[in-house]
Parts: structure tokens; C-alpha cells; sequence
């Protein structure tokens, strides 16, 4: 069922997010998962994972239920990105498609259902996609790429205590590009609490695990603050 106002359906289309390594490098990279089309349009081609919007649900509950029925992933963040509209975007009748982008950390990708209709792609490296998916991700990209930088996002993809070295490399994923070690300390420190517990093991001294305040979104919402669930989801 989709949802219509008019001639016009209503549908949600989102972008994931997960570091895994890259092929070559084995460096942490960003990576999407896609889902081949089985019909027309665009037929074989692969596309966001999305869906129609029915009429009773709201237009986020409907993004994560899309999400989890086409790759059964639960987001650690899901927000809105922006609403593609345009009159000719899809062959056969007019679909306004809400945009969300989602971040999951490690053990959730891995829950990803893989098949021959699922895949992982590197964020940077995508092959020509249905409808205006292509444009929908490099506008994903620029967002995460520019809120990394001043919002507390990165920890998305962590798990609940971390390492400085686990957060900068996040960091480095995402903007590709090194970061000095002794800089982003200074930067990233004051806004963390230290725990008491260290990883142990290594050769060197064991690096100290801090987390961060959870009763806080990742991201300043506005007075949107938790009701549109748009800064923290399926935390578990």
C-alpha cells in the first residue's frame, strides 16, 4: 500500500552507514548497503533501500521499518535528509521520496542480510544507481562529512566505551584524511568521560575507555529535540 495525496505517492528511501575495511587498504572505510531492483523501473539496478509510506504510520517509523524489512539492520542514528521531489525523478507517475540517513556500528552491519539482491558497496565507489539515488548519497556524504566535524556523531558507529585511537580512526573514515593524534586529543578530550577500565594486552601502555553521556543526542535537534526519534534509534 502507498500512501497518495492526488496523483502524487509518498515514499522514504535511506542511506546506511557503516565503517568495515576497505578491500585494499584494509583501513576503515565507509560502506552502503544497496538492493537490487526486481522489477521496472529500473529494473536490475541498485538502489537505496526504501518503500511506500502508509497511512498509518509516520514518515520516520515508516524509514525504519523499510530499513530493517529490506536488510535487517536497526540504526544506532536516523535522521531526515532532505525530501527529492522532482517532477520527472520517477518514470510512470510522480514520487516524492523522503531521504533519511542512518549510521550503524560493526556488529549491526554484520546482521545486514546479504544475498544476491543485497550488497555492500563502498560509499565512494557506487555503481549508477535507480531513479536519483546516486545524488541522494553524495548529499548523505556532504552531511556526515561536515556535521562529523562539530557534532558528537562519530559515536554512532562506536559501541558504548572506546578508545581515542577507535574515535580518531572514525574521524578519519569519514573525512579521508589523517588526523594528528596529539590535535584531536586536545579537541575530543574535553568533551568525554574517562572510565576506570583500560584495554589490556598490548605491547604498549593500555589505552584508557571513555564513553559519553547518553541521556544527550548525538546531534543539538533543536525543539525537534526526541520526538521526531531523528537523533538517537534503535540503541540496543
Amino acid at each position: 500500500m502507498n500512501g497518495t495525496q492526488g496523483d502524487i505517492s509518498l515514499a522514504v528511501s535511506t542511506v546506511i552507514f557503516a565503517l568495515r575495511a576497505h578491500p585494499t587498504t584494509g583501513l576503515s572505510a565507509l560502506w552502503i548497503p544497496l538492493v537490487r531492483r526486481t522489477r521496472d523501473p529500473f529494473g536490475s539496478s541498485w538502489a537505496l533501500p526504501g518503500g511506500w509510506v502508509t497511512a498509518a504510520e509516520g514518515i520516520v517509523d515508516a524509514a525504519a521499518r523499510n530499513l530493517f524489512e529490506t536488510t535487517s539492520v536497526e540504526a544506532t542514528y536516523l535522521e531526515q535528509l532532505y525530501a527529492f521531489g522532482d517532477v520527472d525523478r520517477s518514470p510512470g507517475g510522480r514520487v516524492v521520496s523522503i531521504a533519511y540517513w542512518a549510521l550503524v556500528r560493526p556488529e549491526q552491519a554484520q546482521r545486514a542480510t546479504e544475498s544476491e539482491n543485497v550488497r555492500w558497496f563502498l560509499a565512494d565507489e557506487l555503481p549508477p544507481l535507480a531513479f536519483d539515488h546516486n545524488m541522494i548519497i553524495d548529499y548523505a556524504l556532504w552531511r556526515l562529512r561536515t556535521k562529523v566535524e562539530y557534532s558528537r556523531i562519530a559515536h554512532a558507529f562506536l559501541g558504548a566505551t572506546f578508545t581515542l585511537t577507535e574515535l580518531r580512526e572514525v574521524h578519519e573514515a569519514v573525512l579521508q584524511r589523517a588526523l594528528d593524534p596529539a590535535n584531536f586529543r586536545r579537541q575530543v578530550e574535553p568533551t568525554l568521560s574517562p572510565t576506570d577500565a583500560v584495554v589490556s594486552g598490548g605491547r604498549h601502555r593500555p589505552p584508557r575507555l571513555y564513553r559519553y553521556d547518553e541521556s544527550n543526542g548525538l546531534v543539538d535537534n533543536g525543539p525537534l529535540g526526541q520526538n521526531t526519534r531523528s537523533a538517537r534509534v534503535g540503541i540496543n
